[in-house]
């Protein structure tokens, strides 16, 4: 099924809203949340330890930058806000950082009510006055709420808080500040050609693996497919007896030390018959066989904030050639009050 620019879902006009002024937003939310992030970074500093909480795309946030704390001596886990209320983590002792667009979800008023919380927890929202922000010191994005149901813009700022809190650690902003003020425009459409015919996409990656986490979140809400995620060991182990030309594989390869282990499980796959598209900004060869979106060499947020709006544009094109009214749910709402 195909639509036409005419026809095009009030979803997604809603989502193309919040895409265009995402990168704007984002530096905006860099540049004035430094003070907050001092504080938390200080906190980071002096606990060594961070817990990560979020739910559905604020959790993927969370998983991207998992490393890059780890990466500035930081003892950083992320998990689900549902598994922490169910099977907690002690947070005695570390700083906790909750993450949700809306600031409203039903885990972060649960989490609060029965926790109280802690000097060290802080909150990164793009609403000012949620409950999230009232309950804990907060770094707040510009530009408000976000509107449109899939999550592209909140993940995009999201990126930036952390990205304020990084640099207050020490991290050099600048490569990825300067990809958000110049982002690049890559063709997907050989990228939605390879999936024409699939039943399903997985997504998988290595260091970049929060970032297939969230696009396979996206690919799911928008187009009902049961999309999903797989890092990339755990995809070896096992997981590889799906493949076939049924199933799409969408990989990320950043420039660091795990290009190498995404360049033979592409090999893998491409063997498997399984259509397979890359992410590619390792500066590696192309991997024969496979769909290819080459971005400039990157690792870290740079990388995430080069490959992130393709992804969403691929992601809202595949939907939009499956689903007649794409964007709009129909089981779900966009802040989630019940567990």
């Amino acid at each position: 099924m195909t639509v036409s620019q005419d026809n095009r879902p009030a979803g997604l006009l809603a989502i193309d809203r919040e895409m265009a002024r995402q990168n704007a937003d984002a530096i905006a939310s860099f540049h004035d949340n430094a003070e907050r992030a001092a504080v938390v970074a200080a906190s980071l500093r002096e606990n060594g330890q961070v817990l990560l909480l979020g739910m559905g795309g604020s959790h993927a946030v969370n998983r991207a930058v998992e490393p890059l704390y780890r990466d500035l001596g930081i003892e950083a886990i992320a998990v689900t806000l549902s598994e922490q209320l169910s099977a907690p983590l002690s947070i005695h002792g570390r700083t906790v950082l909750i993450t949700s667009q809306s600031g409203e979800s039903a885990e972060v008023i649960r989490w609060f009510s029965e926790t109280g919380g802690t000097e060290d927890t802080f909150g990164l929202t793009l609403e000012g006055g949620s409950s999230l922000a009232r309950s804990a010191p907060s770094l707040v994005g510009a530009g408000g709420t976000e509107l449109a149901f899939a999550a592209t813009r909140s993940l995009t700022v999201s990126f930036a808080l952390h990205l304020a809190i990084l640099s207050a650690l020490g991290a050099a902003p600048e490569p990825a500040l300067a990809v958000l003020k110049t982002p690049v425009s890559t063709d997907i459409a050989p990228s939605l050609a390879a999936f024409a015919d699939v039943a399903t996409i997985v997504t998988s990656g290595r260091r970049l693996q929060g970032l297939a986490e969230a696009l396979a979140l996206g690919l799911t809400e928008l187009s009902r497919y049961p999309c999903f995620s797989l890092e990339g060991g755990q995809l070896r182990h096992g997981p590889m007896e799906m493949l076939g030309p049924k199933i799409g594989v969408v990989l990320f390869r950043g420039d660091d030390a795990t290009a190498g282990l995404v360049t033979v499980m592409a090999e893998s796959v491409v063997e498997t018959g399984a259509p397979v598209v890359i992410f590619d900004a390792s500066g590696k060869a192309p991997v024969a066989g496979a769909t290819t979106l080459t971005f400039s060499p990157a690792t870290g947020l740079a990388a995430v904030f080069s490959m992130l709006p393709v992804a969403q544009r691929l992601m809202i094109a595949f939907a939009e050639a499956r689903v007649e009214n794409a964007g709009t749910p129909v089981r779900s709402t966009k802040i989630t009050r019940s567990e």
